[in-house]
Parts: C-alpha cells; structure tokens; sequence
C-alpha cells in the first residue's frame, strides 16, 4: 500500500512553487491515488497534467503498481478545508448541518473555528400587518457541520 504521507509530501512540494493548494489526498483499494488541489481563481487541466507528471517521476511503478488521478475540487463539491471556506467569503453557500437542517446564506467569515452566515429572515414585527425581511448572522462551528458548498445560481 502507498503511504499517503508520501504522496501528501510530494504534492506540497511540487504546489509550493505555484498558486495552487492541496484538498485531499486519497489512496484507495487497489492503489488508486487521487489528488485533489484547487486555487482562488482557477485550476486548469495544464496543472493537473504538470502535477501527475512530477508524482509519476517521484514514484516508481516497479516497486508498487498504482494508479493516479489528479484533479481539481469540482465548484459543487463539499469544502474540505479552511482555504475552500476563505475562498468562498462573501458568495452564498448552502450548509448541512449534523442535525439535519439546512442553512442557505452568504459566508460571511471562516476560521479556524468555525464560519458566520449571514441569512435572510422573514419576521412579522409587533403591529405590522406585514412581514419584513431581516439579515442574520448564525455561527456555527466545524463540529456542527457536516458539509458546506457553493451555491451555484443561473438567474
């Protein structure tokens, strides 16, 4: 079996000299190796095919056979790390909850702690006959979410 440790090491030092971060590193039955990195603006299928070049030059076939898939993190795939979160402030983003419940709102911030949503609220005020809407900020922690992902809208 190939040590992930290895391959997270090999990537972090091909992406070091780039723009780009890593997400994930999978190994799976059969020696699949999947990669996953992504960038605050793009990831083109030149830097998937730059960075399987560098791991297939590091790694070596006749030891431990393998098979190697590099990507990026697709724009409706659930985020993986804080960077994904940052990357994704200020645009709205659906949240599911542990518990269940699903939150549609804008990130308004993450850390290392845990994000703030910002979402919209209908509420009826004492006296009026009509409701109005209100904008909320939810904090939530890590521990409360299961995943998060970009809200992606055609209007």
């Amino acid at each position: 079996m190939i040590d992930k440790q290895l391959i997270v090491g090999l990537v972090e030092e091909f992406l070091s000299t780039t723009e780009h971060y890593l997400v994930d590193v999978m190994i799976k039955p059969g020696n699949l190796i999947v990669v996953e990195i992504d960038n605050d603006e793009a990831v083109s299928t030149e830097d998937c095919a730059a960075l399987s070049r560098f791991l297939e030059s590091k790694l070596d076939r006749d030891m431990e056979d393998y098979e190697l898939e590099v990507g990026s993190a697709g724009i409706t795939s659930p985020f993986k790390i804080l960077r994904q979160y940052q990357k994704y402030t200020g645009k709205e983003v659906e949240v599911l909850l542990k518990n269940g419940m699903k939150q549609t709102g804008i990130l308004q911030s993450a850390d290392e702690n845990g994000i703030v949503l910002v979402v919209e609220k209908k509420i009826k005020p004492e006296g009026s006959k009509r409701k109005v809407t209100v904008q909320e900020e939810q904090p939530y922690t890590y521990e409360e979410i299961k995943n998060t992902k970009y809200l992606l809208r055609f209007k």
